[in-house]
């Protein structure tokens, strides 16, 4: 097994829009020396300040994970990190000249083939592993979601979801090894219900959406009036609803890609520890919250170890 750091040979750039922000512009990836590690730099501040992907520098969780650092901000961070991850990428900048990831189809496909094309090569320095030698674990009672990080000789992980919806139960999504994250894990688009959609739209959120951007789930009963209104504030032509309860925008990858979409965005929030890791992740109904709540922890866990072998060599 190849354990070598990794960085792109080329810089590569990715054009498109926030999804909640609606700004256009362009995420271009560029090589970066061995033990940099995955940062940002919006070039279209004064200063052209620098942002480290750290768990740390979290500011918000809301539709997405964001962080920030001396007033500088990047949004939707997720789906790049997964594919930087998912790819063994350890050393890249990330320079943005708009505050919000582009979010393309709402997957990590397109960072992928961007980050292919650019083509990865080793470095000489060694991977720095995050080795899980106990178990690590975060729940939320009242919310029923559960993370559990467990040893193990390479990264894998299992997710389980569930809306208690017709429309959207459980489902299960597993992945054993990340060379299968490409073509996996990566396609699979974030998904939204109807009301969650109605309620962003009227609260101005979705300023870059439109209907390529998601899976939408239809949780309830709906007129063509409406999905006439959907699709006009949208600028599609008409809409309707398919027999399992989703909108027809798109067709699925998977049955289960709401549930491999989790995946990936577990892969993204984790990437803020800064290293890659060997153990194994079962999650049940996590999310953003969640998902960097549970990165903190696993953090202080491994600075507490490494404090005691500090006080015993």
């Amino acid at each position: 097994m190849n354990d070598k750091q990794k960085t792109i040979k080329n810089a590569v750039s990715v054009k498109g829009s926030g999804l909640h922000t609606g700004q256009n512009g362009i995420l271009t990836f560029r090589p970066a020396p061995e033990n940099h590690g995955i940062k940002f730099k919006r070039i279209d501040l004064e200063g052209q300040p620098i942002i480290e992907a750290n768990i740390d520098h979290v500011i918000s969780t809301d539709r997405g994970t964001t962080i920030g650092n001396n007033g500088a901000k990047v949004f939707t961070i997720e789906h790049v990190l997964a594919a930087l991850t998912g790819l063994g990428v350890d050393n890249v900048l990330i320079e943005l000249d708009m505050e919000e990831i582009p979010i393309q189809d709402g997957s990590a496909k397109y960072f992928v083939e961007a980050l292919l094309e650019a083509g990865i090569i080793d470095q000489n320095a060694e991977k720095d592993y995050i080795v899980i030698t106990e178990p690590i674990s975060f729940e939320i009672p009242e919310k029923r979601v559960k993370l559990l990080l467990e040893p193990a000789d390479h990264f894998s992980a299992c997710v389980v979801i569930n809306f208690e919806t017709k429309v959207l139960g459980e489902q299960v999504a597993r992945l054993q090894r990340m060379e299968d994250f490409p073509k996996e894990i990566a396609p699979c688009r974030t998904f939204v219900f109807l009301h969650e959609l109605e309620f962003l739209l009227k609260n101005n959120l979705v300023k870059g959406g439109d209907l390529n951007n998601a899976i939408v789930f239809m949780n309830r009963r709906v007129s063509q009036d409406e999905l006439d209104r959907l699709a006009e504030l949208f600028n599609k032509p008409k809409v309707k609803v398919k027999p399992e309860g989703v909108l027809n925008n798109l067709d699925l990858y998977f049955e289960n890609e709401p549930a491999r979409h989790k995946l990936l965005d577990i892969i993204g929030d984790l990437a803020l520890l800064g290293r890659p890791i060997k153990g194994h992740i079962t999650a049940y109904r996590p999310g953003h919250q969640s998902n960097t709540e549970f990165a903190k922890i696993i953090k202080k866990k491994l600075n507490n170890i490494s404090d005691v072998k500090k006080t015993t060599v």
